[in-house]
């Protein structure tokens, strides 16, 4: 695995399975043997955007690996509402910190942070680009719920063109090979070309509709996004499609018994609160394995091995 992890075309097949696997032997590890494998580290946070799961997950994980955390979660408070430059903020915590965590309105800040920063740099979102850890806790669920990853169909619906969970999972899910993936949205949303062009050339079939009630009844997975207001310049084309898709409960009566819904939260309107006392809620567990999976990156990046 390289230093940082920024994207996750970073990751090799191999490298993928290997953070799986370690994130579940770190699952079941006691937490009083955890606590001591990254004591005396600190990880340092620099959140641009709003966060709620990606960044108290990573703060946990250090947390319960015996480390601490430094940073920031707005930047209201910094040096920044100053005019220093992202090269210097990254230069700055990376005197007090061990290995850091980036989330940034920018495609390509992480990168950029990675290029000036000595220690390991953790993309935690990048405008619509990239987020890499999401990825790989969202393959580690899928692995969790069905036991594997290959041979899974797998429904994406909502905001395809922004969603920088999709292209990251969607970029994963063509590495196992036999994955079947459906996209359900609206047009103005569909995912990017440059991912449509990249399944075509590795033989993936990437099934587009609008039928959001095929995809329940078909798939395995069905990965529910939010319509993103803050990644629309025009408000008027956000208001046009910010309700395209809602799941509920009722929709869900004809899906297969074993079928789970996934997001990556904050959820609005998508999916209906009476979907959660349903067998086919697993967004919550979704979230509950972020800290484990973060955990098993730090570790990664740290060098330090159970």
């Amino acid at each position: 695995m390289t230093k940082d992890l920024i994207s996750i075309n970073d990751l090799t097949t191999d490298e993928i399975h290997g953070l799986l696997d370690l994130s579940a032997k770190v699952e079941a590890m006691p937490l009083a043997e955890r606590v001591q494998m990254l004591r005396g580290n600190v990880l340092g946070v620099m959140f641009f955007e709003p966060s709620t799961r990606t960044r108290l997950s990573f703060e946990a994980a250090m947390a319960r690996l015996g480390g601490s955390v430094v940073g920031f979660s707005e930047t209201g408070s910094t040096s920044v509402v100053k005019g220093e430059s992202l090269a210097d903020t990254v230069r700055t915590l990376e005197c007090y910190s061990d290995v850091m965590v980036i989330r940034h309105p920018w495609e390509g800040a992480a990168r950029l942070a990675a290029s000036v920063s000595k220690v390991p740099v953790i993309n935690a979102g990048d405008g619509s680009n990239q987020h890499p850890t999401q990825t790989l806790l969202d393959l580690y669920t899928l692995r969790k719920f069905f036991g594997k990853i290959g041979g899974l169909k797998v429904a994406f619906v909502g905001d395809l063109k922004y969603g920088r969970t999709v292209h990251s999972l969607v970029h994963a899910l063509m590495m196992f090979g036999d994955v079947q993936m459906t996209l359900v949205s609206p047009e103005a949303l569909q995912l990017p070309d440059y991912l449509k062009i990249e399944a075509a050339n590795r033989g993936v079939v990437l099934n587009e509709t609008t039928d959001l009630a095929e995809a329940v009844r078909s798939c395995d997975a069905v990965y529910m996004t939010r319509i993103q207001k803050e990644r629309f310049a025009d408000l008027v084309e956000y208001e046009k499609v910010k309700n395209s898709f809602c799941l509920t409960a009722k929709a869900l009566e004809e899906a297969q018994e074993h079928m789970k819904v996934l997001h990556p939260l904050p959820r609005v309107t998508e999916i209906a609160s009476d979907v959660d006392s349903t067998r086919h809620a697993g967004y919550f567990e979704q979230v509950r394995n972020g800290v484990v999976m973060r955990q098993a990156i730090l570790l990664t990046l740290l060098g330090v091995r159970p």
